[in-house]
């Protein structure tokens, strides 16, 4: 990576810019997530070799900036729970579609991708895509093709969440799989339907990626020529790959670097979002003292959440729990997550930790990733508050994608027991994203994200009520009763919130930053 950056390997040439251009994006990866059509390398992978390779049956209205995104039709042009079956949505499909490959996309195609994930003996099923998706679409139970563009799929019980789960499932080619004899041969020539086509991929290199000049949406045709997907995990150096043209988008640019990327011209984009940077404090298993809620509040109690948007440079709100205060979930919890080390002395004293028997937890970090923001300062910084509580607080860094692999092994491995919490930074937009993912009994790895091991009947009990209405208002509600729980039982400890801080050239237009962690560059452009 450093030395094709060196090289000026992707300088942009006359023609590139006499049409769409070229964007060249510093990831924060250390290498180029997966193209199987579930990527790996978490958000940022579904970001940028998800959603413009492949298409879902739905997808979100990520072209304003004002609104939390919406879910609208994609690869289904009607969706809609079944009169006859309450448990089962009914996808109309668009006809029509092709795959990069040419072969037709049809309800064939949808049930083909949908047994890769979770038919164990189908020939196409693919242990990886369903380490790295299953857990974002647990509803799934039950699947049929009606017609030829027409399907359903179904839950264990009415699910109003059920397009925001298969949101994220990217439907592949079954042809293009069959030609390349598999998912590796599939993997370095992958065919969705997506705006953009692979022309190459250099692991831990580079992702090379076209313009789809016959993308089924005209209204989302990709005005770039080409983008190109460069990791470049280190935030300093994104920053001076940025400075000198060898890259012109960069993702979370450190907060000491801003000032000079302002004063030498470049365009930072900030638009807060659904996003929170917390600990998933592990209360589940043997030699956890988070167990106990009294330590989980202290923990909630020593941290200074204003000093931490401080040091961000103001790239950060502070966090109250899961979502904003001004999110109709927030409710009014009882316990308030705050600034109070006093508090928190008290608390830990209570549970029998003091000077005399301190307290000492484990934390696994990553030094880069998707939506962690800037974790080796960041925490560095709660490990000093803690510190200043009487709580001695250790890390095992890892790389991104080995926290991501602890997290889907669960609390109850053995590879975790020395662990007390993961710092795993999670999209809220939704209530399945925020809530039911995390907090479902139902939801323990590998299939949901219940890392910390939540199993609470009132929870449960709510969560239930929420995925079985429909009535968005009267969701919201149940939703806010939850959060209460949720906080009052400071289930995880809450830190900041993100405002996706993103610097750019000023030569590329066209970018409208969405309040998502998911973003649409087919409108982005290079001017010449």
């Amino acid at each position: 990576m450093g030395a094709a950056l060196a090289a000026g390997a992707f300088a942009p040439s006359s023609a590139q810019a006499a049409s769409g251009g070229e964007l060249r994006i510093g990831m924060t990866l250390a290498d180029i997530p997966t193209a199987r059509g579930a990527p790996d390398q978490g958000g940022e992978g579904i970001r940028w070799m998800g959603f413009t390779i492949f298409d879902s049956l739905v997808y979100w209205n990520l072209n304003q900036e004002q609104s939390i995104p919406e879910i609208v039709p994609a690869l289904a042009e009607r969706y809609y729970p079944s009169p006859e079956d309450p448990k089962e949505w009914i996808f109309e499909l668009r006809r029509g579609v092709k795959f990069h490959d040419g072969s037709p996309f049809n309800a064939d195609a949808v049930i083909w991708n949908i047994e890769k994930l979770l038919k164990r003996d189908a020939p196409q099923y693919d242990p990886q895509q369903n380490m790295t998706l299953s857990f974002r679409i647990p509803s799934v139970r039950t699947w049929r093709k009606i017609d030829d563009f027409k399907v359903a799929i179904g839950s264990m019980a009415p699910d109003a969440s059920m397009p925001d789960q298969v949101v994220f499932l990217h439907i592949s080619s079954p042809a293009q799989w069959q030609k390349l004899g598999g998912w590796d041969g599939f993997s370095r020539q992958p065919s969705g339907t997506g705006p953009f086509r692979v022309q190459e991929i250099v692991p831990r290199q580079r992702a090379v990626l076209v313009r789809n000049d016959d993308y089924w949406d005209q209204s989302r045709r990709p005005k770039l020529d080409r983008l190109l997907l460069l990791p470049i995990p280190d935030a300093n150096i994104r920053v001076a790959a940025l400075l000198t043209n060898q890259v012109n988008f960069i993702e979370a640019p450190p907060p000491d670097g801003i000032p000079r990327l302002r004063s030498a011209g470049m365009v930072i984009k900030t638009n807060p979002y659904p996003h929170v940077w917390p600990y998933i404090l592990r209360q589940s298993g043997e030699n956890t003292p988070l167990s106990d809620v009294r330590v989980r509040q202290a923990l909630n109690l020593a941290i200074n959440r204003e000093e931490m948007v401080e040091l961000l440079g103001g790239m950060a709100e502070p966090a109250r729990g899961m979502v904003l205060p001004d999110s109709p979930w927030f409710g009014n919890p009882k316990f308030e997550v705050r600034y109070d080390p006093a508090a928190a002395r008290r608390l830990l004293a209570e549970a029998g930790y003091g000077p005399g028997n301190p307290l000492r937890v484990r934390f696994m970090i990553s030094a880069s990733g998707s939506g962690q923001m800037q974790p080796l300062p960041m925490n560095e910084f709660v490990q000093q508050n803690l510190r200043e509580v009487g709580v001695d607080l250790s890390f095992e860094v890892v790389e991104w994608n080995a926290m991501r692999g602890q997290r889907s092994k669960g609390p109850l491995d053995p590879s975790a027991r020395s662990v007390h919490a993961l710092n795993n930074s999670m999209g809220t937009s939704t209530p399945f994203d925020a809530f039911a993912r995390h907090f479902s009994c139902e939801a323990a790895p590998p299939r949901g994200m219940n890392w910390a091991g939540v199993c609470d009947e009132k929870l449960q009990t709510l969560l239930d009520q929420a995925s079985s209405t429909f009535d968005t208002a009267e969701r919201d509600k149940i939703v806010a009763r939850i959060h209460e729980h949720v906080v009052d039982n400071a289930y995880w400890l809450w830190v900041v919130h993100d405002v996706n801080p993103r610097a750019l050239r000023p030569e590329v237009r066209g970018f409208s930053q969405a309040k998502s962690w998911y973003q649409d560059l087919t409108q982005v452009y290079v001017q010449r």
